[in-house]
Parts: structure tokens; C-alpha cells; sequence
């Protein structure tokens, strides 16, 4: 039994190792992630046994009863590996993801008595019941969600979207083609998704000497790089820089900090489209660049990022330009936007400081 399991998940037990390799010799991950990961891959191992003992009970026709717990135990982990990857994957993400995975969990164990998700009757034939789909209908919304998040929260590049889109893919062949080759590819499912996440993961790797560690955005030495490829298809710029960083650091420590900067830059991934990626080019600066962007759909990006920054505790400071032909040089650019985000600033300070004004000069009752 042992053999026929290593022959038959020789690919899994091939790249697994090699994954927790990756993962203890990487420095661009905090512990946190990496300990998730460990987490994932062995919750991917845990499975590919009860798949494969499962799938070996039925062929020796022994041992209904624990071939239904072991089917329950399948149903439940691929929603709730998934919830995981979310978890593990999507930075700020609570832990309700988890809910549904649960929920899930719960139907599938009454199901070892009631078989209202699926049963193994005396012949140890399988039967779906009522609830039969369930399973796949939740993780079908989990890999939606899994990849709207990954998609909204990524920089747009193709560089970032082709990894998005093979992870995806995996995932929905995970979904439907057990349904067209039956049991047969519900034998692999476990090598899919690791081999999937492992090819993800390596894209990600690749990636982060482009990228920001804190807040996930473009880095400096990116934008020095993205800017000086087809530079006249930049037609806008916008400037944005945090309020009061230096005050929330001095005052609230540091990690606070970093979780203004980290809410911020969500607000402005959120915001950007399309040709619109977002650069953290200092401590508390940012820079958006547009390609190809009309004049009104760039008005519309610093009225999204003014209205999502609003919905935060937190404020920053915003300006834009605008070159309809795209021949001004990007340097040009810059300092235009820069300047508009300057007087914004000052604009923000002196407010500010006014609305103290007023409240020490009001009296106590």
C-alpha cells in the first residue's frame, strides 16, 4: 500500500520538499506567512493520504464506515485549503474567512450519518445526496474570491497576472474535471494544487525584487525601470504622500506605522485600473503611473483614492498632472504632480493647525 501510494503521489512528495526548501531559505517572508505556508503544504500532504487510502478502500470493497469519514474529511479540506491560501496568500485578511470552510465541515461530518452530502451503501457504492454539491459550490466561491482578491490587489502588470491566471486555472480543473474524468482525477487533485501553488509561489519570488515588502506595491528601482519603457505612453502621474506618518511612528511606535502605510496602499490598489500601476518610491511616498489614461479617468482615480483613503483613520495628501500628447518628459511630470501634492499638503497642515487653534482658544464650560 505504501509502494502504490509513492508511485501514485511521487510528483507531490517531489515538489512538497522542495516547497519547505524555498520557504526556509527565503528572506523576502515574514515568519508569519512562511509558518501558513508550512501549515498549507502539510494540510496538502494530510489530504493526499485520506485521497489515497479512500480511494484504496473502495477498490478492496472494505471498510464502508471509514472510507465515509475519510470522504467527509476530502470534502471538507479543499474548501478549507483554499480558505487557507486566501488566508495565507491575500495580506490583512481576517480570519472569518474561514466560516464557510467550517460550516462546510460541520454538513459533511452529519453526512457520515444522515447522507444528506454523500453515502456508501452496503455494496460500498458511492451516493451523492441532496447536498451532494455543496462542497464544490463552496469552493467554487472560494476560488472566486481567491482570485478577485489576488487580482485586485496586485499591481496589474502581466508579470503578476500570468501566475494569477495558472494558479486559477489549476484550481478550476481541480473543480470540474473531477466531474469529467471522474474519480480517476480526483487521484491527482492534491499534486494540482501543489504543483500550482509551488509554480505561484516561485512567480511571487521572482517578483519581490520589484516589490515593496511592507505594503506589496512596486518598489523605487521598478518605477526607475517601468518608467523608462515606452515612456510616451505615460499621459498622467499622480503624487501622493502620507499625513502625519512621523507623528503616528513617534507617537503610536512604529508597527502602527507600517499598518497606516500597509491600509493606504490598499486604498491604492483599489483605486487603479487598467495601465495604472502604484509605486511606494519612499517612507510615506507614493506614485501612480498612467499609460494610455484619459484626462477624466485620471480625475476619477484621485476621486476613488480621495473617497477610499476617507473610509480609513488615516489622511494623505494628493496631486496629479496630466500631458494629453505624452511628449512631457517624466521628470517634468513629476515635479508637476509633486508640486500639486505639496500645496495639497500644505493646504492639509494649515487646516489643521487652524482647527487646533480654535479648540484651545475655546473656553471650557
Amino acid at each position: 500500500m505504501f509502494k502504490d501510494y509513492l508511485i501514485q503521489n511521487w510528483a507531490l512528495i517531489l515538489i512538497l520538499p522542495a516547497f519547505a526548501i524555498v520557504l526556509k531559505t527565503t528572506i523576502f517572508l515574514d515568519k508569519k506567512t512562511v509558518r501558513r505556508m508550512y501549515f498549507l503544504i502539510s494540510t496538502v500532504f494530510v489530504l493526499s493520504v485520506a485521497v489515497f487510502t479512500e480511494f484504496r478502500l473502495e477498490a478492496l470493497g472494505v471498510y464502508p464506515s471509514l472510507r465515509v469519514v475519510l470522504m467527509s474529511v476530502r470534502y471538507s479540506a479543499t474548501p478549507f485549503i483554499t480558505a487557507l491560501i486566501i488566508y495565507t496568500l491575500v495580506k490583512k485578511q481576517r480570519k472569518i474567512v474561514f466560516i464557510p470552510a467550517a460550516l462546510l465541515a460541520v454538513i459533511d461530518f452529519i453526512s457520515i450519518f444522515t447522507g444528506i452530502v454523500f453515502s456508501v451503501n452496503d455494496d460500498n457504492e458511492f451516493k451523492r445526496g441532496p447536498l451532494g454539491l455543496l462542497p464544490f459550490i463552496v469552493s467554487g466561491i472560494y476560488f472566486v474570491i481567491l482570485i478577485y482578491m489576488l487580482t485586485k490587489r496586485s499591481n496589474k502588470q502581466m508579470t503578476e497576472i500570468v501566475p494569477i491566471a495558472f494558479l486559477g486555472g489549476s484550481f478550476a480543473s481541480g473543480l470540474i474535471l473531477p466531474f469529467v474524468f471522474g474519480k480517476d482525477f480526483s487521484n491527482i487533485f492534491c499534486t494540482t494544487i501543489a504543483a500550482a501553488l509551488f509554480v505561484y509561489f516561485v512567480f511571487s519570488i521572482l517578483q519581490l525584487t520589484k516589490k515593496d515588502p511592507l505594503t506589496g506595491l512596486l518598489n523605487r528601482q521598478a518605477y526607475y525601470a517601468d518608467v523608462g519603457y515606452d515612456p510616451k505612453s505615460i499621459n498622467a502621474l499622480v503624487s501622493l504622500d502620507m499625513n502625519g506618518l512621523k507623528t503616528t511612528n513617534d507617537t503610536l511606535g512604529h508597527a502602527a506605522g507600517d499598518e497606516a502605510l500597509l491600509t493606504l496602499a490598499l486604498c491604492f490598489l483599489k483605486a487603479a485600473r487598467r495601465g495604472q500601476s502604484v509605486y511606494r518610491v519612499g517612507g510615506d511616498e507614493f506614485v501612480i503611473v498612467c499609460r494610455h489614461t484619459s484626462h477624466s479617468e485620471t480625475i476619477r482615480l484621485v476621486e476613488r483614492i480621495r473617497k477610499y483613503v476617507a473610509d480609513t483613520k488615516y489622511s494623505c495628501s494628493v496631486g496629479y498632472v496630466y500631458s494629453e500628447d505624452g511628449t512631457r518628459p517624466i521628470d517634468d511630470l513629476l515635479k508637476a504632480s509633486d508640486e500639486m501634492m505639496y500645496a495639497d499638503k500644505a493646504r492639509y497642515y494649515e487646516t489643521k493647525r487652524n482647527i487646533e487653534r480654535i479648540t484651545d482658544e475655546t473656553p471650557e464650560p
